[in-house]
């Protein structure tokens, strides 16, 4: 009787464990399709966005061939550039803005800690673009939305209100003894010698987590970019860009090439991610001992 049931209860187990595997792939294969049609897209031949096969009956290279030496409409070099040095600036200060904050919310004890902190979460729930009219017309009155200066307003936009975002930073400082701040103090070291020697090379994960958001919030955001960058192509960034190609004029010759550019601007992403993704499985132990 008991081995009955104990083979009972094995049989259950593997049966659940297959349809979970099995609900498992089923998800992979809905999450991957669309990146693989687009993959797929910007490989084919076919104009326009209506065809009758899924299965593109042509390869061809052509539509990214077209897409970086076909620039007297659409300038998609100079785009990805525009986009790339607002990114890159955007997240420097970005994540030094968010650990600087969450080093001293979790470090530091003042008056109005607490009633910021708690200011901070009621303003994270609501979404960025609610302040985008009054955010423009503030970077309007400063001469901030003509020329090259749309770049220092898109960076301004992006990493002005990244503070924030402290909470999963703090969470983490708080998980390092405060007893190593105490003991670098006793031997000499200032706030910034125990903020950039001890607690940023304890982490590791943290940092990358942030890079990678504050990396990805500029270089994937339209709504932003849209109000502040306006009609002038020359300072768009890839969002827009590529938006343009979807216009009712532009479509059908230019809809391969959307999937072409689609895919050019996942490859900086996926390539950060690739090399910065070995700090994750570091954790803390491996951050002490590099």
């Amino acid at each position: 009787m008991k081995n009955t049931r104990q083979n009972s209860a094995g049989i259950k187990k593997k049966v659940i464990n297959v349809l979970v595997h099995l609900f498992l792939t089923i998800l992979s294969v809905i999450w991957v399709f669309p990146i693989f049609w687009v993959v797929l897209l910007s490989f084919r031949e076919q104009k326009g966005q209506y065809i009758t096969s899924f299965w593109p009956k042509k390869f061809t290279t052509a539509n990214y061939v077209k897409l970086f030496t076909d620039t007297a409409l659409f300038n998609f070099p100079k785009w990805f550039l525009n986009t790339l040095f607002v990114a890159i600036c955007s997240c420097i200060l970005t994540t030094f803005f968010v650990l600087a904050i969450s080093y001293c919310l979790s470090r530091l004890r003042f008056k109005i800690r607490k009633p910021y902190m708690n200011v901070a979460m009621i303003l994270g729930m609501f979404p960025g673009f609610m302040s985008m009219i009054a955010v423009y017309y503030i970077l309007k009155g400063f001469g901030l939305t003509k020329g090259p200066m749309i770049f220092l307003a898109l960076i301004m936009v992006y990493s002005g209100g990244a503070g924030l975002g402290f909470y999963v930073s703090k969470g983490f400082f708080d998980t390092i003894p405060k007893a190593l701040d105490e003991a670098a103090i006793v031997d000499g070291a200032t706030k910034w010698d125990v903020f950039s020697k001890i607690i940023m090379p304890l982490s590791k994960p943290i940092i990358v987590s942030t890079i990678m958001t504050s990396f990805m919030a500029p270089w994937l955001d339209f709504i932003f970019a849209k109000v502040i960058a306006g009609a002038d192509p020359r300072y768009y960034t890839v969002a827009i860009g590529l938006y343009t190609m979807l216009t009712k004029e532009n479509i059908v010759n230019w809809y391969a090439c959307f999937a072409a550019g689609a895919v050019c601007v996942s490859i900086p992403i996926a390539i950060l991610f690739l090399n910065l993704q070995k700090y994750y499985a570091e954790g803390m132990s491996g951050a002490v001992k590099g």
